[in-house]
């Protein structure tokens, strides 16, 4: 039995799961939306608040672990730890619950999740592009099969993208709209850095996972007449630009699709999103529900099998 425990700078998530005849069963999942990374951009520092959230998560976490016979448990911190200054205390307290913590880099971040998306894919001789928009940072990857081809991490998550452009709304409406455009701008401009080098190798499909893509494929499936979040396409995100603004200026109103713990992330999350399709030219793309934890499960089992650490494996892939 495995655990993965995956620090992001959003949301802290707990995967557990069961390995048996090359394939896992999920036995428990739990998230909870911590917000580590919240005023990091301002202080270089993790907030007090945001720290003690964070260790509510581990204590958490460490009373579901203790109700399995776990053999293998894997704690991984991404942006916000690798950038905040006290991130050495945060460390420390979490080892005295019993939760080690590595930190990866945004390449072996992006690593991860390009292991967990085409874990549940199946095999193909084209070239995929891979996003996860987190909290901190955006990951990229293209890849074929199981080679990646380029990997990239980006400086734009939708807690930065928040802290940044939205942490003090206009009252007025109009002020708010081009606060948005402004974002969505700088967000093309972040995502133009690299389109260059993501052109040299041509992709066919483009997957996007976690929080952002789901929120805003929620949204776009009930648009289309659907339930399950499986597509995002620009022209139809670009649709509800007015519907996301209503969100942000009136606490009662209700965009089909959108869950309520996710409204103050929508006019950040649809900046970063639309950003990227704009500035790579991609039209449509699908949401992926696997994800680094996924991938943090598939250097787990290869590390069991070599007798190494997980990290290890992944620093030697």
């Amino acid at each position: 039995m495995y655990a993965c425990i995956d620090l992001g700078s959003n949301s802290f998530h707990l995967l557990i799961a069961n390995w048996h005849d090359g394939r896992h069963d999920i036995v428990e999942r739990f998230s909870d939306k911590v917000q580590l990374g919240e005023g990091l951009a301002d202080g270089g520092r993790l907030t007090d608040d945001a720290f003690a959230r964070g260790l509510r998560c581990l204590h958490t976490f460490r009373h579901a672990l203790d109700r399995y016979p776990i053999q293998h448990c894997w704690a991984v911190g991404t942006n916000a730890l690798r950038i905040a200054s006290n991130a050495d205390e945060f460390l420390k307290a979490a080892s005295q619950l019993g939760i080690n913590i590595d930190i990866v880099s945004g390449l072996e971040e992006a690593a991860l999740v390009y292991a967990g998306v085409t874990s549940a894919l199946p095999e193909s001789p084209e070239p995929r592009l891979i996003i996860d928009i987190g909290g901190g940072s955006t990951e990229l990857v293209i890849g074929q099969d199981d080679t990646r081809l380029q990997s990239h991490s980006m400086p734009i998550g939708c807690i930065s993208w928040r802290d940044r452009w939205f942490a003090e709304q206009p009252a007025d409406a109009n002020e708010l709209e081009k606060r948005l455009d402004l974002a969505l701008q700088s967000a093309e401009q972040v995502f133009a850095q690299v389109t260059q080098a993501l052109a040299a190798n041509p992709w066919s499909d483009v997957y996007a996972s976690s929080g952002t893509a789901k929120m805003l494929a929620g949204v776009c499936a009930q648009r289309m007449g659907g339930s399950s979040p499986n597509s995002v396409n620009l022209p139809l995100l670009k649709s509800f630009k007015p519907d996301i603004l209503q969100v942000a200026c009136d606490p009662t109103y209700v965009l089909p699709g959108l869950k309520n713990g996710r409204r103050e992330l929508v006019l950040p999350g649809w900046a970063v999103l639309c950003g990227f399709m704009q500035a790579t030219g991609v039209q449509s793309l699908r949401f992926s529900p696997s994800a680094l934890r996924e991938g943090m499960l598939h250097y787990m089992v290869k590390a069991a099998i070599s007798g190494d650490s997980p990290l290890h494996e992944l620093r030697a892939n």
